[in-house]
Formats: structure tokens, C-alpha cells, sequence
């Protein structure tokens, strides 16, 4: 019989076009990828790839055996969800993802109480700014910052969000020395540009840097390099920074915590989503930009 890990490495070379991308998945290497692939066509007495100049090419036999392949991961990843659903336990794993400032900045003291109230709850972060899979169980619960978080995923939107335009004290102090100056902007690479409202104020503008990614947009601001837009959360509690005038709050994308629905009823989930959301949902003015305005309310 075919042993259904090889048929994984079917599967993968299949969906990667090649022996790479599936060694890349797996995590393996090339000669282990067409190893198992062998042993596949072994035991199952059929040819499923040809092996071109250009790279393996699946055959009939070699699509038909990734779609049954396919459709055993779908369901090994709902028999794993339906396992851990039936777990109504208070202890065991529990796996949390999250973009990584967010656990930085606003997570990390929520976990400390969480596990101090629930101790045999073994609890596992992974800080990542992609997206990672529920359905495939790469995580229990997630915390996204989106506006459309999927159709597969159930849960709450915790908080609104917006942002504000942000400038380093010293650039600051120079705009307000002289005001004709351009204004040093930060630019993010897969941002399509700076908001009509900045432009409207800030006419005069200059690219000083580009980055890929927030924490780089926030050395850039506290250095002085220049302008940039960020949510209000990370802004707001920056020493080294302070709001751009003349440039109004900005929308920005809401935060949701999601689990799977096949994870919704599991004891665990439950506890730590309505934990946490608790917890933001008392930050609300720090993520709409209205910190200041609470702290000088009478």
C-alpha cells in the first residue's frame, strides 16, 4: 500500500510545480523529495511524474494521486480541529498568532495576566505579520488586523482603529522653525502613497526613505529621517514623536481575534479570546487616537 507520506510529497511537488518549491515546504531537501516520490510510484505501479529537462511533470496518474492526496489533508486538518474541539479542558496547548508589534506593544501583558489566572494552559506565540492558516491548525486563535478577516473564521472585531501622520521631535522642531521647509517623508514600498490630506497640507514633499515594514517606518521617524503614517497605537506611545500638524486622524484597519469554527466551542479558545478581547476593548481610546484626549477629560 502507499504510504500516505509519500503521497505528501506528491501532493507538494504538484501544488510547487517542481522538486524545489516542494523541498522548500517540507523542509527537506531535493534527493528526499524524489526519493519518496519513487517509493510512491512503487507501490502504487504507476509513473506520476516525467522527468523533463525542465523539471518533473505530473502525469495523469500524478494529478490524480495530489486530488486524493488533497482531499486526505482536508480531512486529516478537520479530524485534528474536531479533536481539539472535544478538548473542554482548562490546560494542554494553545497556539496564539498575532502581527509581531501588536504582541510587543499590546499582547504581551495580556498573555503574563492570562497565565497567571490559567497556569496549565500551555501557551505558544507565534508573531508573524503573515497570515497564518487556521483550517491547516497552524494556530488556535489569531489576532488580525484587516478588514475583511475571511469567511472560514469566526470571532469578534475587538476594536476600531485609526492613525495619525508621525514626525521625530526634531524634524518636528524644524518644520515649526520654518515652515516653508518640504516635508521628509517615509514611504512604504507596498503603500500606494502618502493620504490626499497630507498632501493637501504638506504640499511640498520629498521620498527621504522606503521601508517594508513598521518596525523600520518607526526607527526612520525616531531618527529623524522623516515623516510617516502609522496606527495610533504605536504612534501615541512613542517618546521620540508626536503628531504631524495641520494632518487630521486617519482610518485605519480594525482588529479582530478569530479562531476557527471548528474551535469556537473548545473551552480554552473561548476563555483566552473572551479574555483578551476584554483586555482591548478597555484600550479602545489608545487605538482610535483619543489616549490624549482621556487623559485631559475631566
Amino acid at each position: 500500500m502507499v504510504d500516505w507520506d509519500d503521497l505528501r510529497y506528491v501532493l507538494e511537488t504538484v501544488r510547487h510545480g517542481g522538486l524545489s518549491g516542494a523541498a522548500r515546504a517540507l523542509k527537506v531537501n531535493h534527493a528526499t523529495v524524489s526519493r519518496r516520490i519513487a517509493a510512491a510510484e512503487r507501490a502504487m505501479g504507476a509513473r506520476l511524474f516525467d522527468r523533463a529537462p525542465g523539471g518533473y511533470r505530473p502525469t495523469d496518474a500524478g494529478q490524480e494521486a495530489a486530488r486524493i492526496a488533497e482531499r486526505m489533508e482536508t480531512a486529516s486538518h478537520e479530524l485534528s480541529r474536531s479533536l481539539s474541539a472535544r478538548d473542554q479542558q482548562l490546560s494542554g496547548a494553545l497556539t496564539v498568532t498575532a502581527p509581531q508589534l501588536m504582541v510587543e506593544r499590546v499582547l504581551a501583558p495580556i498573555l503574563k495576566d492570562f497565565k497567571e489566572l490559567y497556569p496549565a494552559i500551555e501557551l505558544k506565540i507565534i508573531a508573524a505579520n503573515r497570515q497564518l492558516n487556521l483550517a491547516a491548525h497552524e494556530a488556535d486563535v489569531a489576532f488580525r488586523i484587516s478588514d475583511t478577516p475571511g469567511d472560514t473564521l469566526v470571532g469578534r472585531r475587538v476594536t476600531e482603529q485609526s492613525a495619525a501622520v508621525y514626525v521625530g521631535k526634531e524634524q518636528a522642531a524644524r518644520l515649526r522653525a520654518d515652515p516653508t521647509l518640504p516635508l521628509d517623508w517615509i514611504r512604504f514600498a507596498h503603500w500606494p502613497g502618502p493620504p490626499e490630506v497630507l498632501k493637501e497640507a504638506w504640499p511640498s514633499r520629498r521620498v527621504t526613505l522606503t521601508v517594508d515594514d513598521m518596525y523600520a517606518a518607526l526607527a526612520g521617524v525616531r531618527a529623524n529621517i522623516g515623516a510617516t503614517r502609522m496606527p495610533c497605537f504605536l504612534g501615541d506611545a512613542e517618546p521620540e514623536m508626536e503628531r504631524l500638524p495641520r494632518v487630521p486622524l486617519l482610518p485605519y484597519r480594525p482588529i479582530w481575534v478569530l479562531t476557527h469554527a471548528d474551535l469556537r466551542g473548545t473551552r480554552k479558545v473561548t476563555t483566552f479570546t473572551e479574555f483578551a478581547a476584554s483586555r482591548i476593548n478597555r484600550m479602545r481610546p489608545l487605538f482610535e487616537g483619543r489616549f490624549f484626549d482621556t487623559l485631559v477629560s475631566p
